[in-house]
């Protein structure tokens, strides 16, 4: 599901409606306090893979200022279709998101992730919470095995150097990945700082390179329940 090519075909098929986005968040970010996590790269991936799959049913567990929340709801809001269920234990992403994004296609959960139903048959989950190893075990035995093949995943804070942190939620994580034969992507700088710039190169080629905020904070790691080796 993430190959290189896909993500560059990703950006050339969507370029005008990501420049769009990209200059939304701009001033989205200039006029609240969004404090975003995740780096431009990051956030258009997770924008580029709503849009290429159109998933009706998105869920986030993890949501602070409501960064990525935001860049979900433009996803949902440009494919006219689909519904993000966004689960945190903190609600300032309830207070700071404007009306125009979440009248119709956000449904909040202010609480425990663990002592809630999730919705059935997400197409894509993005998980950016309680980042210990513990939280991953819940995550990738309560989630991610009930996933159906074809669901893209998003979890950020695996690769805060070239391999996970021992004993950390990205070790759990890589360890669950090799167990079902899964691989996955990253464009985290130091994991992979070719296929960084690899993107940043596409991304001047199309015009839409300038920064969005200037955060660099980027150990995402993507990946598709259907990779799995029979």
């Amino acid at each position: 599901m993430y190959t290189v090519d896909t993500l560059i075909d990703w950006y050339r098929e969507y370029a005008p409606d990501l420049r769009t986005a990209r200059e939304e968040q701009r001033e989205l970010l200039a006029q609240r306090p969004m404090h975003p996590k995740l780096d431009d790269i990051e956030a258009e991936v997770c924008y580029l893979t709503v849009r290429a799959l159109r998933p009706h049913t998105v869920v986030e567990i993890g949501s602070f200022h409501g960064w990525s929340t935001s860049w979900l709801l433009r996803a949902l809001r440009d494919n006219g279709d689909g519904v993000l269920y966004t689960y945190d234990r903190l609600d300032h992403a309830a207070r700071t998101l404007p009306d125009e994004l979440t009248s119709t296609r956000w449904r909040f959960t202010h609480g425990d992730v663990r002592a809630t139903e999730l919705p059935d048959n997400p197409g894509f989950v993005l998980v950016d919470a309680l980042h210990t190893a513990g939280f991953a075990r819940w995550y990738t035995a309560a989630l991610l095995d009930r996933l159906k093949p074809g669901v893209a995943v998003g979890v950020h804070d695996v690769f805060h150097g070239r391999c996970p942190w021992p004993n950390s939620e990205g070790a759990v994580l890589l360890r669950w990945l090799r167990a079902r034969g899964l691989g996955y992507l990253t464009a985290a700088r130091r994991a992979d700082p070719d296929l960084r710039d690899h993107l940043l190169g596409v991304k001047r080629r199309l015009r839409i390179s300038a920064p969005v905020h200037s955060g660099s904070h980027d150990p995402m790691a993507f990946f598709g329940t259907a990779e799995v080796v029979q």
